[in-house]
């Protein structure tokens, strides 16, 4: 054994040992579809210097979003219900009281100069003066406030020697400038006078009035762009300071008015009948490996459950909130995870040819896929980090998720399989059937590829006239039909029904369904209420819905709240989310255009937008909702598309720096090398795509509703992108370069 093979085999079992204790020791933090969680319920009202009304009431919500995000609560619901009600849903919290106070502050911060002391608590100040005890209990006299929280970028909680806790503000804008001036003006005040002293006040109470260093002067000041606050708190009251100092104040104070649990909002059956299709799936996916590679695909089934091991531990480890929709995307990534591996073995099955032995063949298959498998994760990696750093809610959480999945696809195809294929290639048994390997076996694809030879590119212009056309076809079924854009993206209504006798969740949503409302979110609320949420539906439809609940055992059915609700997916998450989404496709093509031509790069992010653009065309013609979900499956398909496209721009550039080492009379014109290429990698093309299509049929087919539609969004988005990869980048990558 090698030391690089020790090195990869120790590592390989560090990390599955940690794994397989993470998964044995740490329990799933399940989403609100799965478990449910707590809902609390908030009212804005008017402020002193501003109005409660819709416009405010959303800005607070996304107030609210990123202090729940800094609570480390993932896949979380806000709403607006009405004019002035935030409806916030928090999966897996275990303690909603902190999760409550936390929310519902208002976390107004200022700065404040000490004037000196107060004669009590209750004197009556000068305008634009306060008078507040400090940490100590001590009435001060506070003059007008010469900072705001709207100055500060960031806030970080830590340890003050000798064991107490602070918390470290940096300014931002004009913040630095204007600390620097109230703390050297109170600087002239002498050592000792409580007007040496700057209160910094949360919600008009005083946290810290520490005094200026004795250094300072009124010249000079003693502070840059960052200062610390330091006061009688703990480990947990620095953490929410920091915590409420960077996610920002609320536009308008909010009252908690309901604190409540919620069940899941899907049923039993609609769970179980999901994870019995993602098990189908992936088992019809390891078999179809076993079957088209034999023992190297054997291996490679290994790998894959090793790869969930290790995804799954990864998301338990930095304490990812799993929903439904996002265990399906887990599930379609082992299918996808067979890319890498399949790239691996079908440059090994060319190689054979070649090479005297199979593990010399298996060999030269890493080390020639190895500038594939490179390009086509980076790429993803890059959209994932972007997406990471810039979007926020479902879509960073997405972000997470294929980052990880790409990872632990790398490290099982290029550890965990190699390691056992170079130990077991070189068996006696097997040398002498080398046909069982599965790398002497070229495979029916292959052969009739071989056979024929058919010229693609000679027919370019063909394939780029019928994508234009899909394209138009797509566009004009958005203008025509228009896209039918779900509750989580335009909002609608909201019914929260009692019963007189209980009601399960999956009866609840069969008799909304039965009532004409069959894309609702239905869940149990607090003591066996029911809550409807859907698009707007009349009073007509809410009484059927009634009605039907009271069929289906609920006895007698009476609405006890009945609101417009906004979206949950609101502007500012989109906006971040579309943002996030053009740097990363930008990012992708400047990576592209280093490791290949910017004319490839231009060629491939195009061919990502022919696939989105009719994925959504799809969606328009046949009426299915658009909402979280569905983004979701067009995040996967945007990473899909790019990949397959990178994987045949790699062959074509392996090609072309071969045609440099011979004479320039013998070279083969360029759109010949493509045409040879894009046959060259058409069996790793379908053997990748009928991994991931076995898995999204099961789910079309057996899973719960809630995920039809995701499955069919992703096979759409599979065909297309492997025929746009061929068809559309390719022929563009030609037409770029004649131009």
């Amino acid at each position: 054994m090698t030391r690089a093979t020790a090195v990869r085999a120790f590592l390989a079992l560090v990390v599955l040992v940690v794994s397989g204790w993470l998964v044995a020791t740490r329990p799933a933090r399940l989403g609100l579809d799965l478990r449910g969680g707590t809902q609390i319920v908030l009212q804005t009202r008017d402020g002193d210097q501003s109005k409660a009304d819709a416009a405010t009431t959303d800005q607070a919500m996304e107030v609210l979003r990123r202090r729940v995000d800094e609570l480390g609560v993932a896949e979380p619901s806000l709403v607006r219900s009405g004019d002035r009600r935030i409806i916030v849903e928090l999966p897996g919290v275990t303690d909603p009281r902190e999760a409550a106070e936390v929310i519902g502050r208002t976390a107004q911060l200022t700065f404040r100069p000490v004037l000196g002391p107060a004669a009590s608590p209750t004197a009556t100040p000068a305008t634009g003066e306060l008078v507040r005890p400090d940490e100590r209990g001590n009435p001060l006299r506070l003059g007008p406030a010469a900072l705001s929280g709207r100055q500060i970028d960031g806030a970080q909680a830590g340890v003050q020697p000798p064991g107490g806790w602070e918390v470290a503000v940096e300014f931002a804008g004009d913040g630095a400038r204007d600390w620097q001036r109230l703390t050297a003006a109170a600087a002239c005040s002498p050592v000792g006078d409580p007007a040496r002293r700057v209160a910094i006040l949360l919600d008009d109470e005083v946290i810290s009035s520490p005094e200026v260093s004795p250094e300072a002067t009124c010249e000079v000041g003693f502070a840059g762009a960052a200062m610390r606050i330091t006061g009688s708190f703990g480990a947990a009251e620095a953490r929410d300071l920091a915590l409420l100092i960077r996610a920002g104040a609320l536009p308008v104070p909010v009252d908690i008015i309901q604190q409540q649990v919620v069940g899941p909002t899907l049923g039993r059956q609609a769970i179980e009948a999901s994870a019995q299709a993602a098990l189908i799936g992936a088992l019809l996916t390891i078999a179809f490996i076993v079957a088209v590679y034999r023992v190297v695909g054997a291996l490679a089934a290994v790998a894959l459950v090793a790869y969930g091991l290790i995804s799954y531990a990864a998301l338990l480890a930095i304490g990812a909130t799993l929903t439904l929709p996002g265990l399906a995307g887990f599930v379609l990534a082992i299918g996808m995870a067979v890319d890498a591996n399949v790239l691996v073995f079908e440059r090994a099955r060319e190689e054979y040819g070649g090479r005297p032995t199979l593990r010399s063949a298996i060999r030269g298959g890493f080390a020639r896929a190895w500038s594939a498998i490179i390009d086509s994760n980076v790429t993803t990696l890059v959209a994932a980090a972007l997406l990471f750093l810039l979007a926020s809610g479902p879509v960073r959480g997405f972000g997470i998720t294929l980052g990880i999945g790409v990872l632990a696809s790398m490290f099982t195809a290029l550890v965990l399989t190699r390691l056992p294929a170079e130990a077991l290639l070189h068996r006696r048994w097997l040398v002498l059937r080398p046909r069982w390997s599965g790398i002497a076996h070229a495979g029916r694809v292959r052969r009739a590829i071989e056979s024929r030879g058919p010229d693609l590119m000679g027919r370019r212009r063909l394939w780029l006239a019928v994508s234009a056309a899909a394209v138009l076809l797509a566009l004009g079924g958005v203008a025509t039909r228009g896209l039918n854009l779900g509750v989580e993206f335009t909002g609608g209504r909201m019914v929260e029904y009692t019963t007189s006798r209980p009601l399960s969740t999956d009866a609840a949503r069969a008799a909304v369904a039965a009532a004409g409302v069959d894309r609702a979110v239905v869940t149990q609320v607090g003591q066996g209420n029911v809550s409807v949420r859907a698009g707007t539906f009349d009073d007509a439809t809410e009484q059927r819905v009634r009605d039907s609940l009271g069929t289906a055992g609920g006895g007698d059915v009476e609405p006890v709240r009945d609101d417009k609700v906004g979206p949950s997916l609101g502007a500012e998450l989109r906006d971040k989310a579309l943002l996030a989404l053009a740097i990363a496709l930008g990012a992708q093509m400047a990576y592209l255009s280093v490791r290949f031509q910017w004319r490839w790069s231009a060629a491939a992010v195009l061919a990502m937008v022919h696939d989105v653009v009719i994925l959504i065309g799809v969606f328009a013609w046949l009426g299915k909702p658009v909402d979280g979900v569905f983004l979701a499956a067009v995040l996967t398909v945007v990473g899909y598309s790019v990949n397959d496209s990178v994987v045949v721009f790699d062959r074509i550039r392996e090609l072309v720096r071969g045609q440099r080492k011979i004479s320039p009379k013998l070279r083969v014109p360029f759109p010949r090398l493509a045409n040879t290429a894009c046959l060259q990698t058409v069996p790793r093309t379908v053997n990748t795509g009928l991994g991931a299509v076995f898995i999204l049929a099961a789910l079309a087919i057996l899973g719960g509703a809630s995920l039809v539609d995701f499955a069919v969004a992703l096979l759409v988005g599979i065909v297309v992108g492997t025929y746009s990869s061929v068809f559309l980048a390719t022929p563009l990558a030609i037409t770029f370069r004649s131009r």
